[in-house]
């Protein structure tokens, strides 16, 4: 597999390629990317045949979009990249009009990236976060508008309910209006919890899961130790997750810091990683290269968002799509990170015969990817 094995995103006619070139860390500070270095990353990632870059208008205070449009400009390229984009996030303090899903607010952020990345439509438009204040029907309206003003083609959720995403995706083609095609969500071997709603809902809408930090904060690539336990904050305590809690001195917008905390360094999760170590040297990769490939290949994951502060870093995630595992080795991984079977997931768990007096079973199951 190379990153010009395009796959469609969700029910879509949209191509994209397997890897999504991350941009949170153009212009972040301290472990971010400065202009002429983001600018070597993202020609390093065209240059190897990637179609797909996802940023946001709150990273970098905006800095993400800026640069990335002046890359696509100087390339001249536009015609051959799918722009993806998001707002929810507060842009500034002091007003709740500059953050939430409401109409004003979508709005507001459309306009103001398509501007930033000085482009007239953007391909993928993703709302950041679930206010958990707006009506669904005012954001299917706003965003239903965006879609006939030709300022976005598709549109999608990140970091909301499995359900609130169905019902908009429900509404939406209950009335013959533009329906979601994708959804964004964090995925990789320690934080599976998307296996429990939203890759199922994705299946039954038709809509891609595009995963961001397939590498766990970079817990995954094996550079923590059991040492970082001791630094953890309290157990079940969620310190800045996916910029909840800005950084200090961020003015609320999101710059790139770990999103994460200390929140993963929990001995469950070292045992996902001492699992993925040994098969990493099984097969002889990196073990970031394994973690990146299984998310990959996962049913229902149509792209998964890779970051680099260096373009080596960018090349070393490429070369994971050509890892295949063995079936003791899948079977290893899918067991080692498999979410809690919580109530009432534990029931599904039964075999399906039991239901059915019985006898065997074969449901129909379509795929998407």
């Amino acid at each position: 597999m190379t990153l010009t094995t395009y796959r469609t995103l969700g029910r879509s006619g949209l191509t994209v390629s397997p890897l999504a070139l991350g941009t949170m860390t153009f212009g972040a500070g301290r472990w971010g990317a400065d202009e002429a270095t983001a600018r070597v990353i993202f020609d390093t990632y065209i240059e190897a045949g990637g179609n797909f870059a996802d940023t946001a208008d709150v990273y970098s205070g905006g800095q993400s979009e800026e640069m990335l449009g002046r890359f696509i400009a100087e390339r001249g390229n536009r015609d051959r990249m799918v722009i993806a984009t998001k707002s929810g996030f507060p842009r500034s303090e002091g007003t709740p009009l500059a953050g939430g899903n409401s109409a004003r607010n979508i709005r507001d952020g459309i306009e103001g990236s398509l501007g930033r990345l000085g482009t007239d439509f953007i391909d993928m438009y993703w709302t950041h976060v679930w206010d958990r204040t707006t009506p669904p029907e005012e954001v299917l309206r706003a965003l239903t508008d965006a879609v006939r003003r030709g300022d976005i083609l598709y549109y999608g959720f990140s970091n909301a309910p499995a359900w609130y995403a169905a019902q908009i995706a429900t509404l939406a083609r209950a009335h013959g209006l533009p329906e979601p095609i994708g959804l964004q969500y964090s995925y990789s071997l320690i934080d599976r919890g998307v296996e429990l709603e939203v890759i199922p809902a994705g299946h039954a809408l038709g809509l891609g899961l595009v995963a961001w930090s397939p590498l766990a904060a970079g817990m995954l690539t094996g550079k923590y130790g059991r040492d970082k336990i001791s630094e953890a904050g309290p157990a079940g305590s969620l310190p800045n997750r996916a910029g909840d809690a800005a950084p200090s001195g961020s003015n609320g917008r999101l710059n790139g810091d770990n999103p994460f905390g200390g929140m993963l360094f929990t001995e469950k999760n070292f045992g996902v990683v001492d699992v993925l170590r040994v098969i990493a040297a099984e097969i002889g990769r990196p073990m970031a290269q394994v973690a990146l490939a299984w998310v990959a290949a996962r049913g229902g994951v149509a792209s998964v968002l890779v970051g680099a502060s260096r373009p080596e870093q960018l090349l070393e995630n490429i070369a994971a799509l050509d890892i295949v595992f063995s079936t003791d080795q899948q079977a290893r991984l899918d067991a080692v990170g498999a979410p809690p079977m919580l109530n009432p997931y534990f029931i599904f768990a039964l075999p399906r015969a039991r239901i059915f007096g019985g006898q065997a079973i074969e449901p129909w199951a379509p795929t998407f990817v």
